[in-house]
């Protein structure tokens, strides 16, 4: 009898076993599976997870563990030089195929490259897949075959194309190995914080794709209809929160399709209303900002728009300006309180996530990479794409970008989505006694009512960091600089 050799099935930012389309053809295979978890922070060069994102992986891997012992497997935890360990376990246990999901962040795919050259050179058969998108960045591109740079082209052509249901996994055992390789417990990966900042992250998050598909079904069978009027309101429960599931690969895209449409059956209409249609919308920005990063490779820390590598940012030698922003002490409540729920949950309001973004880069008039870096270590969803994408755009410099005079005005923008007050009381709860018509302006109150609030200005709240009349004044400014520049 021909025993068939072992197929890896190689876990990266595809940790679930539904609509996995690796693991999918591995299990056609009919032979040993293994799969295998590599660690291996130096290949993503730059742009090692953050520590939130740690947090997140470790329980993400642990989840997934349990689902494969549930089919009577286990994941194979590895560290080490990504082409190294796995020339090294496919030369030891008899491995005949490699199968993986694609990944499109630039380093990783020059990785992903060589050890495919490497593997094929040796006699193994390696397949990849798509994973992690409704429509890969290089199937898409405009009439004259370039990239889009435009959100609202790119997916209208997008919703031309057909969407695959997901797979589904319907096998009740997958296939061990003979014998187990060694591998590495979960805690030797080293990926919890050595502070104790994470201690509210449990009651937040629950990593894993039973956690992915609980947050989608919540979702669905409440939010989603009205999902158009609550998404910028952050005191409420009005999106989604998928994307660290999404980031993670605990949840697809497809999947997240395949049950919006499953929700009108009934009625065939898809996308029943607006709130579905700009919710799915939102599934096609994670899609373009992958676009971009796949064909701007350069973004992460370098403006699209090459005119804005010259704009004339204002001095922070020492960081005390930009520490002030991430403490959420500037004095801007909205601001503040978005600083602090990143902090202490790993995650922030995509609304209040612009405005924190254009306080730091048109009010303070500081780099934007200096906001992506610290949004790469505290959110849970740091997403090189996605942040890339936010964060150029809130400056103004990348593609489909608010212009850079267009400047949030903090006061304006809580009021506006904040009217009550609620996010603000919930994270800076040193104003929570104030009158809801100065919780967002509290330099405006008198001394009684900021002694009956127990607020002291300067004290255990601060004065504002920049006047918004001047801030905005000098933004523009700046701004008209550059602009003559760029026609000189």
């Amino acid at each position: 009898m021909l025993i068939k050799r072992a197929v890896i099935v190689w876990f990266r930012r595809d940790l679930r076993l539904q609509d996995n389309p690796a693991l999918m053809a591995a299990l056609v295979h009919e032979g040993p599976v293994l799969p295998v978890y590599i660690h291996d922070e130096e290949a993503e060069v730059a742009w090692k997870d953050g520590g939130a994102s740690r947090w997140w992986l470790h329980h993400a891997l642990v989840a997934l563990d349990q689902e494969l012992k549930k089919k009577g497997s286990r994941l194979l935890l590895l560290r080490g030089e990504t082409k190294q360990v796995m020339t090294d376990l496919v030369a030891q246990n008899g491995v005949g195929s490699l199968y993986w999901n694609r990944r499109y962040e630039p380093a990783i795919i020059k990785r992903d490259q060589l050890l495919k050259h490497e593997l094929i050179q040796a006699g193994i058969e390696t397949r990849s897949f798509n994973g992690s998108l409704l429509f890969e960045p290089h199937t898409i591109s405009n009439k004259q075959g370039n990239p889009y740079q435009v959100f609202t082209p790119f997916w209208r052509f997008c919703l031309t194309l057909p969407i695959s249901d997901p797979l589904e996994l319907v096998t009740k055992q997958i296939t061990p190995p003979i014998k187990w390789p060694k591998s590495l417990e979960i805690d030797g990966l080293g990926l919890l914080p050595s502070i104790p900042w994470d201690r509210e992250f449990s009651g937040e998050w629950q990593p894993g794709e039973v956690g992915a598909r609980k947050r989608l079904r919540k979702f669905l069978d409440g939010g989603v209809d009205s999902y158009a009027e609550q998404r910028n309101l952050p005191a409420t429960d009005g999106t989604s929160r998928l994307s660290a599931w999404l980031h993670f690969g605990e949840l697809s895209p497809r999947q997240i399709w395949s049950a919006v449409r499953e929700r009108n059956q009934d009625t065939g209409i898809f996308p029943a209303n607006l709130g579905e249609r700009v919710f799915l919308s939102e599934v096609g920005w994670r899609e373009f900002g992958h676009h971009l990063l796949f064909h701007f490779p350069h973004t992460p820390t370098e403006p699209l728009r090459t005119e804005f590598a010259s704009f004339r940012w204002a001095k922070d030698p020492d960081g005390k300006k930009l520490r002030t922003w991430q403490k959420g002490l500037t004095g801007y409540p909205i601001v503040d309180a978005g600083m602090r729920q990143l902090w202490r949950t790993g995650w922030m309001h995509n609304r209040v996530r612009m405005i924190v973004a254009s306080f730091l880069v048109k009010h303070l008039r500081l780099p934007w990479q200096g906001g992506a870096a610290w949004f790469w270590d505290t959110l849970v969803d740091a997403d090189l794409a996605n942040n890339t994408l936010g964060w150029q755009w809130s400056s103004g410099c990348g593609a489909d970008a608010a212009p850079y005079f267009r400047i949030f005005a903090p006061v304006t923008q809580g009021e506006r989505y904040d009217p009550e007050g609620e996010y603000v009381r919930r994270w800076v709860p040193e104003l929570t006694l104030l009158p809801n018509t100065l919780i967002h302006r509290p330099w405006e109150a008198s001394d009684e009512i900021l002694h009956a609030a127990k607020v002291r200005l300067g004290d255990n709240y601060p004065l504002p960091m920049v006047d918004h009349a001047q801030a905005r004044t000098d933004a523009l400014a700046a701004f008209k600089l550059l602009r003559e520049k760029a026609h000189a």
